[in-house]
């Protein structure tokens, strides 16, 4: 489900979750269970792959309206607002594709991978006021330019 509701395309999160988990068994030997819980770096790889996707992915101009997704197949009555939110989703995840891939991975632990604070600051190994603060920062950053963005519209 992490990496489904990153992509939104249910083929990509099957092919992306195959190597998610192909990282991971290729990198076992490497992983130290006294950095990270074992759910925690599974998260930490599946991050990194989501990252290297859409840094490799073609900017897409139209995507399916159409949800991939079994259980959200219901036509939803507000279709304008519909199309707005995934206007609106669309235009944050460039946004966020374009930060360091620190900030990247902050910023999707927390809101796709629902992680504490201090869940975030034991994957990454820093303090976890530092990471609160870096987290945001950069969703302050993010609401200004959706704000602004908007505006142009």
């Amino acid at each position: 489900m992490f990496v489904w509701r990153q992509t939104g395309n249910r083929e990509d999160a099957l092919d992306l979750t195959q190597e998610c988990f192909l990282a991971m068994l290729r990198s076992l030997a490497s992983y130290d269970a006294k950095k990270a819980g074992f759910r925690t770096w599974l998260y930490h790889i599946a991050t990194h792959k989501v990252i290297d996707m859409r840094r490799k992915q073609q900017t897409q101009f139209f995507q399916p309206l159409e949800d991939d997704c079994p259980d959200t197949q219901a036509v939803t009555p507000d279709f304008a607002g519909d199309l707005y939110n995934k206007q609106l989703l669309e235009q944050m995840e460039e946004l966020v594709r374009r930060a360091s891939p620190h900030l990247q991975e902050l910023f999707r632990l927390r809101v796709y991978g629902e992680y504490s604070f201090p869940e975030i600051a034991a994957a990454v190994s820093e303090p976890e006021a530092k990471i609160k603060a870096q987290y945001y920062r950069f969703v302050s950053k993010l609401k200004k330019e959706l704000i602004n963005h908007d505006s142009i519209s």
